[in-house]
């Protein structure tokens, strides 16, 4: 079997631009609702609060990234002190308990209460803002007096009006969604470790990978 070289390269080409225009999109359209979702990171934390992060399929692997990216660090270059963050999605039996218990509606919801306090932060990711756990994470949440985080598409769906910032990517197409959410947790993590813990000359382009 053989393939057309240059055919696939346009489409690599295609698919490239598409997501850099996607990318583009999130600065003109989400500058302010990353501040305001940074603001509300640092302060939850200042104040000893913890980050609690959620979502399914590749937003349940954001979520461990993000929460990895905190309880580590970013770079080597700037050890400091660990950042408190769960990710909801990684103990299997926990969850397929709560999912043969309470159903999977409720495997993030039953954590949230387990382990959200009054001034922790609920980062609930969801490409199409309608996914029926993460939504009902961000209602106890909201009734347990954290602040929620909402990552989502371009529609919101369910979940934004329940987030006290969205960060909403206009855009429809999943993939690409997911890709610049991941730049956006990656730019909320050097936010937060930059306001906490400051490193010379505010340089948010570290060299050095831990990864």
């Amino acid at each position: 079997m053989t393939i057309d070289a240059e055919a696939v390269r346009n489409d690599a080409r295609r698919y490239l631009r598409a997501t850099a225009d996607t990318v583009r999109a999130v600065e003109e359209a989400c500058l302010d609702d990353i501040v305001s979702a940074a603001a509300i990171l640092v302060t939850s934390l200042s104040a000893g609060g913890k980050i609690l992060i959620c979502g399914n399929g590749g937003s349940a692997a954001d979520a461990q990234h993000l929460a990895t990216e905190f309880v580590s660090t970013l770079t080597t270059d700037n050890v400091r002190p660990s950042i408190p963050a769960i990710a909801l999605t990684t103990d299997t039996s926990l969850l397929t308990a709560i999912a043969n218990d309470f159903g999977t509606e409720g495997m993030f919801e039953r954590q949230v209460e387990s382990l959200g306090r009054q001034g922790d932060v609920l980062i609930a990711i969801s490409t199409s803002g309608n996914s029926a756990n993460v939504i009902r994470a961000a209602e106890r949440a909201r009734g347990f007096g954290l602040s929620v985080i909402a990552l989502t598409g371009a529609s919101g769906g369910v979940l934004a009006p329940l987030a006290d910032a969205a960060v909403l990517v206009p855009s429809t197409v999943t993939a690409h969604i997911q890709e610049c959410h991941l730049a956006v947790e990656q730019l909320l993590a050097s936010l937060v470790e930059d306001a906490l813990y400051p490193r010379s000359g505010r340089d948010l382009e570290p060299t050095t990978s831990t990864d």
